[in-house]
């Protein structure tokens, strides 16, 4: 589940393990040593420099001993390849490299761990106005603020070579955290319901599985205790939710990857799956095949330079609103059910626009 893995991998950031903690301090203390404008920094300096860019304003301390500890790694640990000739000034009361040259940047040393971090750090920047991470809001920019001290040239400003798609919360956001805990926790929730076009919202005795997003909208998949069928709730609808002493069965267990198997989106019906062939223009084809619609698709080039594809998914409404997105680019063949659906939403759109 995206959003599990997400919280996980912002408090993995968060408790990130102190040898990684060092590769930055490591980097910190190179930039100081090479610093031409301040020569000779004491150790306290150095400490201050870590405590800044690590921690900024907010108090967190490092201490001497610390430091101590990370130059005498970055002088002798084998495993980092450094063997930095960092000595002491005892004129100047700090400490340099013997050799004016000397970098640790130019050694390659673990340099995926920075790069991993910093994937992880843009990947939850996206998420950060979502109310279940603003717990993390501050620890998040904390970890962005650390990946910009450059590995290479510490006088640049760290240059931005992947950008997410951003979104601010959208409406129902706020009963991702309780849903969340729900989920994990196996706890049975009230929850309060309001359908699009009803005047009245209905109230649920509900055992969440999972939380799902779609298209910038979150839904929730469980169990309804008084029809005993699976159901999804939409965010955005629910008006309140109320966590509830009792726990559903341990015993009882919810395979999302099956569940969504032939389902494209996020409706999932009592109906059996069926082969969808649709054929693609040639100059929209290499889009389908470096982005698969379902997991299920296979392709065949024809003699006409068309793209067929074939899926085995549900007829849901998001299966023929994926088509009507490709426009004149994409044809149904079969099923003919399939296709009469499309050609009449496409005949209801045309209508519109003969005034």
């Amino acid at each position: 589940m995206v959003l599990l893995l997400l919280v996980q991998l912002c408090q993995n950031c968060l408790t990130m393990p102190a040898n990684k903690y060092a590769l930055l301090r490591y980097r910190i203390i190179d930039r100081n040593l090479r610093n031409l404008g301040k020569p000779y920094p004491s150790k306290d300096d150095l400490r201050y420099a870590c405590e800044e860019a690590l921690y900024g304003s907010d108090g967190d301390h490092i201490s001497m001993s610390t430091i101590d500890k990370d130059i005498w790694a970055m002088r002798n640990e084998g495993e980092l390849g450094y063997y930095a000739p960092i000595k002491f000034s005892k004129e100047y009361g700090g400490y340099y490299y013997e050799d004016a040259d000397y970098t640790i940047a130019e050694v390659p040393l673990n340099s995926d761990d920075l790069h991993a971090i910093r994937a992880a750090a843009e990947t939850l920047y996206q998420f950060k106005d979502i109310p279940l991470f603003k717990q993390f809001d501050t620890a998040i920019d904390k970890i962005m603020d650390r990946m910009k001290i450059s590995a290479t040239d510490s006088n640049n400003e760290a240059q931005e070579v992947i950008q997410f798609e951003r979104f601010s919360a959208n409406r129902g956001s706020e009963f991702l955290q309780p849903l969340f805990r729900s989920c994990s926790e196996k706890r049975v929730v009230k929850i309060k319901y309001m359908k699009f076009k009803a005047e009245v919202a209905s109230e649920y005795v509900f055992e969440p599985y999972i939380l799902k997003e779609y298209r910038n909208r979150w839904y929730v998949i469980g169990r309804d205790a008084r029809s005993e069928k699976t159901r999804t709730f939409g965010l955005d609808r629910i008006v309140k939710i109320e966590e509830l002493p009792e726990r559903r069965d341990k015993e009882m267990t919810f395979d999302a990857q099956h569940f969504f198997k032939h389902a494209i989106g996020i409706t999932v019906t009592s109906e059996s799956a069926e082969e969808v062939v649709l054929v693609f223009s040639e100059t929209f084809a290499p889009y389908i095949l470096t982005q698969p619609i379902h997991n299920s698709q296979k392709t065949k080039w024809l003699k006409s330079g068309e793209l067929e594809v074939t899926i085995c998914v549900q007829i849901t409404v998001e299966l023929v609103a994926t088509i009507l997105g490709y426009g004149r680019e994409a044809k149904v063949v079969i099923p003919n059910e399939l296709k009469q659906r499309v050609k009449q939403e496409l005949s209801m759109c045309l209508e519109k626009y003969n005034l």
